[in-house]
């Protein structure tokens, strides 16, 4: 099978990482073997089959659909029909898959799953940048992701025209009220943490009053965020952040939905961060069916 490596690139990680992750999550569905398929259907049996979607939404995953097909089986054809950051409506057909119905019928839960899951964030994620449309702030995604699924979801996401936030605990430091409650407070968070990451690495603070703005602006965090802010509270807040140091990111979070989304948007803040852009998504309905046999001894 023909693999688009630019494709799966744009997820973020290597095709060997994705193929082992592929193989892990195949294990777990197929075990000793598909007993259904070995018992209904006869070995040699070919089929083609369709992939298509039963609602609209914005399509994400297909490199990884087409990965799956080829792990389960190098000698499928995998022919996309539509690829990601597309739009589509109901009966758009996606891809068509041809080669063993075995095969076809091991691969078809996984690649379901996932390319459902990632274009029902991308889905949702479109639906705020739509929202925010001719506002000059980024949608954010937060590491509140599926285990062992957060490469995918956050590339869904950035399919879905938004931003990724903090890959993990490792790629910034992001000091929130448990930390400020350990560390005795935000200057002394802010501190101890300044002095030893590397230059090249931001600190962020989270506050919930203009007096924890103001510590957090004293001692001098790149980057304030505004959390569960009421918007009169969070007003206040983006106008003495930007008085007093321009250069600081504001961002706003907790409990954004997409009625509440814009008018947090004109409050001024930089970046708005909403976790249920990879925890509180619908998946888009999407199907695979098998059409005429193509040969072999049931044919």
């Amino acid at each position: 099978m023909h693999l688009d490596n630019s494709g799966i690139g744009a997820v973020g990680g290597t095709e060997h990482a994705l193929r082992e992750q592929i193989r892990a999550w195949l294990a777990e569905d197929i075990g000793m073997g598909d007993v259904t398929s070995w018992t209904t259907i006869p070995a040699g049996s070919r089929s083609k089959a369709v992939i298509h979607v039963k609602e609209n939404g914005l399509i994400a995953g297909m490199p990884i659909a087409r990965l799956v097909f080829d792990v389960v089986d190098p000698s499928l054809t995998f022919r996309g029909l539509v690829w990601d950051g597309v739009s589509v409506t109901k009966g758009t057909v996606l891809a068509e898959v041809e080669g063993s119905t075995h095969s076809l019928l091991t691969g078809e839960r996984l690649a379901l799953n996932l390319l459902q899951r990632l274009s029902g964030i991308a889905t949702k994620t479109r639906s705020f940048v739509d929202v925010l449309g001719g506002l000059p702030v980024r949608l954010a995604d937060t590491r509140k992701t599926t285990p062992g699924h957060r490469l995918l979801e956050k590339y869904a996401v950035r399919i879905g025209g938004g931003s990724n936030h903090r890959f993990g605990l490792y790629d910034a430091v992001m000091i929130k009220d448990n930390h400020i409650k350990g560390a005795g407070g935000i200057t002394q968070a802010v501190q101890g943490a300044r002095k030893q990451i590397p230059h090249t690495m931001k600190i962020e603070v989270e506050t919930e009053s203009l007096a924890q703005v103001e510590e957090a602006l004293a001692c001098g965090a790149d980057i304030i965020m505004l959390d569960n802010m009421p918007l009169t509270q969070m007003r206040e807040a983006v106008d003495r952040i930007k008085s007093y140091a321009p250069h600081v990111i504001v961002e706003a979070s907790g409990g954004v939905r997409l009625d509440t989304v814009r008018s947090i948007a004109e409050c001024g803040v930089d970046v708005i961060s909403v976790g249920a852009l990879t925890y509180s998504f619908q998946s888009l309905d999407i199907s695979l069916d098998l059409n005429e046999k193509k040969g072999g001894p049931s044919a």
